[in-house]
Formats: structure tokens, sequence, C-alpha cells
């Protein structure tokens, strides 16, 4: 019996659509808290992100009062506000990261009002019970204590100390000792020290009348008040380039692979080119990395590379977890088509399609409510607004080849890359130290 097979021809790529940005309203209050409102009528929902600088404040007593920022108020219990938020259709829920302290959440249009009532009591008068706290410290000194044992924890904690030095975002996890050492008082002292609205941006999108959601904001939380001033992070250093650092992981049957290369902000010129760059490399499934090391030998599951923007600086991050015995070989090949962008720019199909997945993860983040929302609050973070996408998407359109192969060259080479990797030292050192230097450090460190 002889079956034949036929190939079937894909259709050619649509047409790209065109970047349609809604409306957007803003009005700062006198208390300097900054509200963005974005009608999108979709669903009779409303998305709340509210960003508050943070920078620098004790990692510790941070994480932990971001977990306990709702427990409760001098009005309210953890559990009235909860029951109050449901009432609504909603919730809210905070954490923090190097830069802001984020409290998200959502509801039903005609609950907003509410929902910001409880936002401005949380704001101006968390009490942080000391029962909540100790349950709430319980509970993220385990979720930490596990983290500690996961490769991918390991590997990140190493790359941020070799990549940051001395900067605040070098240590971004407290230890669980310090957590345990944090007690109500602490967090009472640094809520009024810098939970303040001053550089705080409130964003909400949703079924609202733009002007009428500005003027509840107002209501709810003039009142906000706070002294401080926002803390400004010292720009992150530029990367020092030196022997590769292996962390040693004993017994480890997979290595982690973690490359850190510069990258420029949002607004740089050279950010659009960048981007593309990137995704032609290692940023999405179709990207050059991923064929290498995944389709074609098959070293690892899911190699991915991203830029990562953070107010005080940008980097990218490449990212692989591959089997110890093909360590080396692993890393060899990530150099290799590093090396190869910038040497051999993407052709006409290559660029293409990295620019279409670029311009339609544009429209993708615009396609819901909260994924609107967060986009907002991201860009108002690092103060820009959501017309800056229209001149991003422009740029992206217009770039060349010979754009992305300068962008790789002067900021994907490997001569720059800061390169971690964590594993069994003994087993993979010798295949490592053929590449180049190799400095080796116990994961504790």
């Amino acid at each position: 019996m002889t079956t034949e097979t036929t190939t079937r021809t894909l259709p050619p790529l649509g047409p790209v659509r065109r970047l349609k940005l809604p409306r957007q309203v803003e009005r700062t209050l006198d208390n300097g808290l900054t509200v963005i409102v974005v009608r999108r009528p979709a669903v009779p929902l409303v998305e709340l992100r509210l960003g508050v600088p943070f920078g620098r404040a004790h990692l510790a007593r941070g994480t932990l009062l971001a977990q306990t920022l709702l427990a409760g108020t001098a009005a309210m219990s953890s559990n009235r506000i909860a029951a109050e938020l449901q009432a609504v259709g909603g919730g809210l829920s905070a954490g923090v990261d190097p830069d802001r302290l984020m409290v998200s959440g959502f509801g039903l249009v005609t609950g907003l009002d509410r929902m910001l009532e409880i936002l401005a009591d949380v704001l101006t008068g968390a009490t942080f019970p000391a029962d909540e706290v100790a349950t709430e410290r319980a509970h993220t000194v385990d979720r930490i204590e596990m983290a500690q044992s996961q490769p991918a924890h390991l590997a990140r904690v190493a790359l941020l100390r070799r990549i940051y030095g001395r900067h605040p975002y070098a240590v971004q996890t407290p230890e669980p000792d310090q957590l345990r050492a944090v007690r109500p008082a602490a967090l009472r002292r640094l809520h009024a020290e810098r939970v303040h609205p001053q550089g705080a941006v409130l964003v909400l999108v949703g079924d609202v009348q733009p002007e009428r959601a500005l003027d509840a904001a107002e209501r709810a939380l003039a009142g906000w008040r706070g002294d401080g001033q926002p803390v400004e992070l010292p720009s992150t250093p530029p990367l020092e380039p030196g022997p590769l650092r292996l962390v040693d992981r004993p017994g480890s049957v997979q290595s982690s692979l973690r490359v850190a290369l510069p990258a420029v902000p949002r607004t740089h010129p050279d950010h659009a080119a960048l981007q593309l760059a990137n995704l032609v490399f290692g940023g999405y499934f179709s990207s050059r990395w991923v064929e290498n090391i995944r389709e074609d030998k098959g070293y690892t599951y899911g190699p991915h590379s991203v830029v990562e923007h953070s107010a005080a600086g940008s980097v990218l991050v490449a990212s692989a977890d591959v089997a110890t015995e093909v360590t080396g070989p692993a890393l060899l090949e990530t150099v290799y088509e590093l090396g190869r962008l910038a040497s051999l720019p993407p052709g006409e199909e290559e660029l293409e399609q990295a620019r279409r997945y670029a311009l339609g993860s544009l429209q993708l983040g615009m396609a819901t409510q909260a994924g609107l929302a967060s986009l907002t609050s991201a860009y108002a973070g690092s103060g820009l607004r959501l017309d800056f996408l229209a001149e991003h998407a422009a740029r992206l359109a217009k770039a060349t080849a010979d754009d992305v192969a300068e962008a790789a060259a002067r900021y994907l080479a490997p001569a720059q890359a800061v390169t971690v990797v964590l594993g069994d030292a003994e087993r993979i050192a010798p295949g490592l130290a053929v590449l180049g230097p190799v400095e080796t450090a116990p994961a504790s460190t």
C-alpha cells in the first residue's frame, strides 16, 4: 500500500493591523498623585494599577509590607476588606519589585467608588496586625526557602549579583532570617516613610466615563498625604565582562545558563532595532538560538532571551537550562549565534517575521482590560504614556536589516557578555574552561 503525501502551501501573511490607541485622560492631584484613566468598554469591569516609587527600601521589610498591606486598617479587618471587595465583584493585591510598590485590582464598574475608598483606607491607615504579620511572615519564609532549592532561582540570584555588584538591584530576594526579624512596628514606620502619593501613578482602565473616574479617584484619594519624596535609584553600573562565573551545585543533572548583555531604555533611538535583534537571536520560538540548540541539537526545551527594563537601567538576559553533559556545547552555540547575528544580518523574511511578532505583541498587550492596565502602568513607571507606542511601532516598522545588524554588533557582541552557569562544577568545569576563563563559586554566594 502506498501513501502519498502532499505539501500544502501556507497562505501569505495578512497586512499588519494599524495600531489603534485608546483615549486616555490624566490628572495630577494636589497631593502629587497622577491618575490616568483609559476607557475600554468591552465588559462592565474596571482594572486598577497603583505604582508607588519604593526603591532602596529595606528588602525584608519592603517584601513583608507588600504582603501585609491589606491585612487590616483601623476601620476594617482583613476579612472585612476581602468581603467588601467581593461585594463589588473585585479584589486587591499588592507586591513589590526593586522600583515600585504595586497595588493591583479589579471590580465591577458600579463598585469603583467603593474600591477606591478601600484603597485609600489601606494607603492611609494600614495597621499591620501582629497576628496577620506573623502568619504572612511564616508563609513568605516558606516560599523563599522553597525557591532557594530551585536552580532557576539560584541562577537568577547569582546573575543579579554578577551584573549589579553593589547596586540595590543586586539582591532582590530577602533571606529568611531577615524576614523573621521584621516586626509590625517596623512595617508601620516603613509605610509612613515610603507609601506616599508624590510620584505615584494610579491607572484605571475599563468601561468608565473618564472624567467621572478621575473625579472618583480625587474624592477618594485627595486625603492621602505624605511628607517624603520618591527615592531616586542610582544608575545601574555598566556590564563588566570577565571570567565566566561557575556556581557549583554538586549532583545537579542540569546546568542553568544565564548570559547578560547591555541594553537601552525604551526611549533610546536604538531600542526598536535592538528589540528586533533580540527576537531574531532568541526572543521567540522562531529565533536562531531556539532553532539551533532546541530544534537542531536538542540541548534544551525552552531557551529564551528578553530585554528587561527597570527604572535605573536595562539589560538583555538570555536563559537556557541544559543537560549537564552538553553544558559546554550549548554555551558554545549560544556565543556562536550572538556573534553570527552581527556578521550575518537577518534576511528579508526572517526580519519580517520578527517585526510582525513585535508589532503583534503590542496589539496583544492591549487586547484586554487587564493587559492594557498593566501596559499603561509599566510605561507610566518609566515616565511614558500610551502614545509612545505609536512612535515605537513606527520605529519597528522602519528598521532595516542593516539597523538590526548594527544593533546586534553594538549590544549583542559576545565580548560584552556577562555569563553565569549554575551546575555540577566537577563535571562541567573542564568543558567550560575550553571556552575561556572560569571562576568557581559555591551556590550560597
